[in-house]
């Protein structure tokens, strides 16, 4: 049994003021594996005290100092690497191969980005005789996910170090173990005592008292847009910047002139990678009416040759959802599908062949799927395409517009020219175009209930820093 039952406050590993455990729950074997301690109002108060000490000095920091300091967290994370990955594989059950290269990788990618970005980042212009200086804003809280741990809070704490805020991080009770190894690097890294602190728990219990903690001038959350919204809402009698990245709905737009075979494969297996669970999924295939049945055919073709399997098995593609709530939660919207008649081409209810313990789900494909139905609607958050037709170009645009979210998107094109006009149509903040993938320098987030501000690289800096104008900084010419 795997118990880390302290949090990492003011650089030392300290015990919970009320002490009380929670049993992590490995999704692969739905036995426990390890136990946390889930923290309180006043293990915030404890977290929050310390890293505003710490503001104080960590803010006059100059560039140099804070590049030093993530070069150095770094090398350091370079030798924890496989510690992460395995910690990853165990608590939300992505396979090695996923866990080690994209799961983990993600955290030096993110450092690499702020360090390439603070390099130049213009921390300070003119207009006129006026100076323009950006600061960091303060203490910040953090809240991360579950489905892709190691990314999201390596996209927080590496640009807030370079903006030269402190923080405290509430990560997913349900994944905890790799923020824990990740705190154990950035103390061997010598982040400066109080600079980064760890409080476990759940949303009620710390994500609440983040949120709502005078003493913190901004929240980063990512996590569902229910949990958005109160977050928001704990937040705005401290008028506290809330920056958030939610849910998503995304389309992925086969033209009729696209590499038909490839765009429907492609966008098929990214629909089940990380068992589905990822926000920037291509969840809706968007595909011309006449070729509803060929789509159909090839992504079927895909689901039923996906391995899904134990994590550690090799030739794993996809692991098991991350609890037995959120399974319930995708076989009742693979029901739904049935039920409100769309057409189930592959996978369907129930876990996988052989699989009788872990929550395991069929990869599942939907065709002749219209856009007011509820897997059309709702995240399902699980490996299920849902394909739509449209009759043409102006039809797929209106629909994959149709929806509360506008996190990504996607567009399939032989005529780049073409493709570039559907994506600058597409209310995302996001479009990739030809299967293109994603770009640690460019921004992350999205529109509407996908929320606001971006992450990644320079924009991620941006999002820590408050701007003030000096007046009269330079003598006026005569």
């Amino acid at each position: 049994m795997l118990e880390k039952l302290q949090f990492y406050i003011d650089g030392r590993w300290v015990d919970p003021i009320e002490p009380r455990t929670l049993d992590v729950i490995n999704p692969a074997t739905e036995q426990v594996y390890g136990r946390i301690s889930l923290g309180s109002d006043a293990d915030v108060d404890v977290a929050v005290s310390a890293a505003t000490r710490a503001f104080e000095h960590y803010s006059q920091t100059t560039r140099e100092q804070r590049i030093d300091l993530l070069q150095t967290i770094l090398d350091v994370f370079a030798r924890r690497h496989d510690d992460v990955a395995e910690a990853i594989m165990d608590e939300m059950g992505a396979p090695w191969g996923l866990a080690r290269n994209a799961q983990a990788a993600s955290g030096p990618q993110h450092i690499k980005a702020a360090i390439k970005a603070l390099q130049d980042y213009p921390f300070e212009e003119r207009i006129g005789t006026t100076l323009i200086a950006r600061e960091p804003i303060g203490v910040c809280g953090l809240i991360t996910p579950w489905n892709w741990p190691m990314n999201q809070i390596a996209v927080k704490v590496a640009p807030a170090l370079a903006a030269g805020c402190t923080m405290v991080l509430k990560p997913s009770e349900i994944a905890p173990f790799d923020a824990i190894i990740f705190a154990e690097i950035l103390d061997e890294a010598g982040v400066p005592a109080g600079v980064f602190n760890l409080v476990n728990g759940d949303g009620p219990g710390v994500g609440t008292a983040l949120s709502k903690h005078p003493d913190v001038a901004m929240v980063s959350f990512t996590g569902s847009t229910r949990a958005g919204v109160a977050v928001a809402q704990n937040a705005a009698p401290t008028v506290k910047r809330v920056a958030q990245e939610l849910g998503g709905k995304s389309a992925n737009i086969v033209l009729d002139d696209a590499d038909f075979e490839k765009a429907v494969a492609k966008g098929a297996a990214a629909m089940f990678e990380n068992t589905g669970q990822s926000c920037d999924a291509p969840s809706r295939m968007l595909v011309p009416k006449e070729r509803m049945d060929e789509a159909a055919s090839i992504a079927a073709r895909v689901a039923d040759n996906t391995k899904v399997g134990n994590p550690r098995d090799e030739g794993v593609e996809v692991g098991p959802a991350v609890s037995g709530q959120q399974w319930q939660k995708i076989q009742e919207l693979i029901q739904t599908g049935i039920d409100e008649g769309a057409k189930l081409a592959a996978g369907g209810t129930g876990r996988p062949h052989g699989l009788d313990k872990g929550y395991y789900v069929k990869p599942t494909v939907f065709s002749h799927v219209r856009n007011d139905m509820s897997i059309a609607r709702e995240e399902i958050f699980g490996p299920v395409l849902s394909i739509i037709p449209y009759d043409n170009e102006d039809e797929a645009v209106q629909i994959a517009n149709d929806t509360v979210y506008g996190l990504s998107g996607y567009v399939s094109s032989s005529n780049l020219e073409r493709a570039r006009r559907v994506a600058s149509r597409m209310r995302t903040g996001m479009v990739h175009i030809n299967g293109a993938g994603l770009d640690s320098a460019a921004p992350f987030g999205g529109y509407e209930q996908s929320g606001n501000g971006r992450e990644w690289g320079a924009f991620g800096i941006d999002e820590f820093l408050e701007v003030k104008s000096v007046y009269g900084y330079e003598k006026r010419s005569k």
